[in-house]
């Protein structure tokens, strides 16, 4: 029984180190793709706070600025761009985002824009209204694929077929700590909050209208993509740490097992001993 034991000890020892191996590579994959991930939420931040500023000047530019854009009006379809990672083993990195969606679309009428393998699905799971389901790889969207989504929102709004975009996404604090959010992108708010009113106008050409109805859709593209690259570097943090755990979780198991090995090995030579020593006395 004690080899027995033993057999059955080694093989688990054995499947544990092969588990160890796979988290350790896959802790060192997020790891260089954090990295990557990281330098692009650092380039997107100073365009889209530059678009983000000229948005709210054009706005404060004349007291008797108007734009569909800044118009609130009845809500009866909303849509929620919905911000997941492209597989799992991340923590409660998917989880986090998708039960805060869940719980901003619920009870509304709503159609959602899945952004990643697990958004998709979990949508879908769900009954809720696809708008589309052409960005199934978060990590393969490209910047081009946020402005073509950009325009394509705009132009629901001012046809007046959505009345409100919010995006779902995880926003980037530290490798340990990403947390869930909820922007909204249309309706826009024009006036920067703790901004002063500027003290002269400024005279834009054609006219500001025009300007910002231009800048609008390039707004809500940088916006997009913003919250992309949040989410990507987010979903890597987090699998960095899972797979991080997951590997000191093995390294203890292994430690256990081989204290449990050891203490069954030495077992089975005391008994051997005893049975000799019995069988030399009769």
């Amino acid at each position: 029984m004690a080899g027995v034991s033993m057999k059955g000890i080694k093989l688990r020892i054995r499947s544990m180190e092969s588990t160890k191996q796979i988290t350790k590579a896959m802790e060192m994959v997020a790891a260089s793709k954090l990295r990557r991930a990281q330098d692009n939420v650092t380039r997107s931040r100073p365009y889209f706070e530059t678009l983000y500023d000229t948005v709210c000047r054009i706005a404060d530019s004349s007291g008797s600025f108007t734009s569909p854009y800044l118009e609130s009006r009845e809500v009866k379809r909303s849509c929620y761009i919905v911000i997941a990672g492209d597989r799992g083993l991340a923590g409660g990195y998917n989880h986090n985002v998708l039960k805060l969606a869940e719980a901003e679309m619920a009870g509304k009428n709503v159609t959602a824009v899945p952004i990643g393998k697990k958004s998709v699905e979990q949508l879908r799971a769900h009954g809720f209204d696809i708008l589309t389901e052409a960005y199934l790889e978060a990590g393969d969207m490209s910047v081009s694929d946020c402005f073509t989504l950009a325009k394509d929102l705009c132009g629901r709004f001012l046809s007046g077929e959505l009345d409100e975009v919010h995006i779902v996404y995880t926003g980037f604090v530290s490798i340990l700590v990403q947390q869930p959010s909820v922007i909204t992108a249309l309706p826009l708010h024009g006036t920067k909050e703790g901004a002063e009113q500027p003290a002269s106008e400024t005279l834009y050409e054609p006219d500001s209208e025009t300007l910002f109805a231009a800048i609008v859709p390039e707004y809500l593209g940088g916006l997009i993509y913003g919250a992309l690259c949040e989410s990507v570097a987010s979903e890597q943090g987090a699998r960095r740490t899972a797979m991080d755990s997951a590997t000191k979780n093995a390294e203890e198991m292994i430690d256990d097992l081989n204290l449990k090995y050891n203490r069954a090995r030495q077992g089975a030579i005391t008994q051997e001993i005893t049975e000799i020593v019995a069988g030399s006395n009769t």
